[in-house]
């Protein structure tokens, strides 16, 4: 089925046990960034040993896995998962209840929250990530943003109340969530400056062109233009 995240990850090729775990108990894509809230929160966590450089603003719980680093000049606001050897550099902003995994490099002016990313994902320009899930070995261009709120219906409030909802397989599902942002699936590149719309779904082997926003859903094999 295209919204469990076995579509759009290879779960049997992720190494980090606890991000493994996480998505073998979703059903869908959906799932996952409750399950997310629910397992950072918990009394089980993953075994630090990674380096927090002084100058660096932790806040919070923040497991950082061995051989991370946090730079000096990085915020990161727990609950969080920083993944073994991932660099979260100097002017990068992680916020609550997110997942980096293991050899990712988040770089200067980008900001992530409430987001999973699986494995070796590369953002080290300005950019956002927020509700989303990113799968292994994406890399994702400067001026990249998700956006995870719908705007139809005049002023936007917080707390968000209208549902997120996608069109797949021909007919319109509900996520459950108010923000949400996009599924991104293993060994994609996103081009610089490619804008997100709340629900977008990218099957995997798709290829993103220079196009500004980006909204749907993409099955595998799509040629994005």
């Amino acid at each position: 089925m295209s919204i469990e995240p076995a579509y759009f990850i290879d779960v049997a090729g992720v190494d980090d046990q606890f991000i493994k775990g996480l998505l073998t108990s979703c059903a869908t894509v959906f799932d996952i960034k409750h399950a997310m809230a629910v397992l950072l929160s918990g009394s089980t966590q993953p075994s630090d040993g990674g380096t927090i450089e002084p100058g660096a603003v932790i806040r919070g719980q923040v497991v950082v896995g061995e051989g991370a680093v946090i730079e000096s000049g990085a915020i990161v606001d727990g609950p969080a998962y920083i993944g073994p050897g991932t660099v979260i550099a100097t002017g990068a902003r992680i916020r609550d209840h997110s997942i980096i995994g293991p050899n990712s490099h988040i770089g200067f002016g980008a900001e992530i929250t409430r987001s999973l990313l699986v494995s070796d994902v590369r953002m080290k320009h300005a950019g956002f990530i927020g509700d989303s899930v990113i799968g292994r070995h994406v890399n994702v261009g400067a001026f990249v943003c998700t956006t995870g709120l719908r705007i139809d219906g005049g002023r936007v409030t917080e707390p968000a109340t209208k549902e997120i909802s996608v069109f797949v397989g021909g007919g319109r599902v509900g996520t459950g969530q108010t923000k949400f942002g996009a599924v991104i699936a293993d060994n994609l590149a996103v081009p610089a400056g490619t804008v997100f719309q709340p629900g977008t779904l990218i099957g995997p082997g798709t290829i993103l062109y220079p196009r500004g926003q980006i909204g749907g859903f993409f099955p595998a094999g799509s040629h994005v233009r």
